[in-house]
């Protein structure tokens, strides 16, 4: 009887004591997206948007899975054209095959070697930021870290780059800014 107790406890605390002290490996980090422009469902200032430069924010991440071959990025608004009545989701920008090894794309990103471009709702390969008709609108940064480098979409709208993506995102990140037109 006393056996079964001692034995049961071992397991116990064996089974209670997190993985990375059994391990010796530090627990993964989980994949994060911030920017130093805006924080995390606040105002995007207006410099990022299409009443001013329009330029795109300055975007920084970590903790990207050891796994990956390459990052996504998509920028839209789930509350075009009235965040009131909703209809579509707005794409701003699509972006694919940033090296794993990247950790920011400065403001106005001149992209790294080897990544691509898709075509937004703009029906422009580039980024073009928050122009909202009427009321507060979300924009939405998804970043995914994939175990794949995609072949060349061919500028692919959002829906394609996601279909390409199917099965391969190891992680995701999620930035969320705000913004009304002047």
């Amino acid at each position: 009887m006393h056996r079964y107790i001692a034995a049961s406890l071992l397991t116990l605390i064996a089974s209670a004591a997190p993985v990375s002290d059994v391990s010796g490996e530090e627990p993964a980090m989980s994949l994060s997206l911030t920017s130093p422009a805006f924080s995390h469902g606040s105002g995007i200032p207006a410099r990022h948007t299409c009443q001013d430069a329009d330029v795109s924010p300055p975007l920084a991440w970590s903790g990207v899975p050891a796994g990956a071959k390459s990052l996504a990025l998509i920028v839209d608004d789930p509350d075009a054209p009235d965040p009131a009545a909703p209809k579509m989701t707005w794409v701003h920008w699509v972006v694919y095959n940033l090296p794993p090894g990247t950790s920011a794309l400065p403001e106005g990103a001149a992209l790294p070697a080897g990544a691509l471009q898709g075509v937004n709702d703009f029906k422009h390969a580039r980024y073009n930021g928050p122009c909202p008709p009427v009321g507060r609108h979300r924009y939405f940064f998804k970043l995914y870290a994939l175990d794949t480098m995609l072949p060349d979409l061919h500028q692919p709208a959002k829906a394609a780059l996601e279909k390409a993506m199917q099965g391969h995102v190891l992680a995701h990140a999620e930035l969320i800014g705000t913004y009304q037109s002047r």
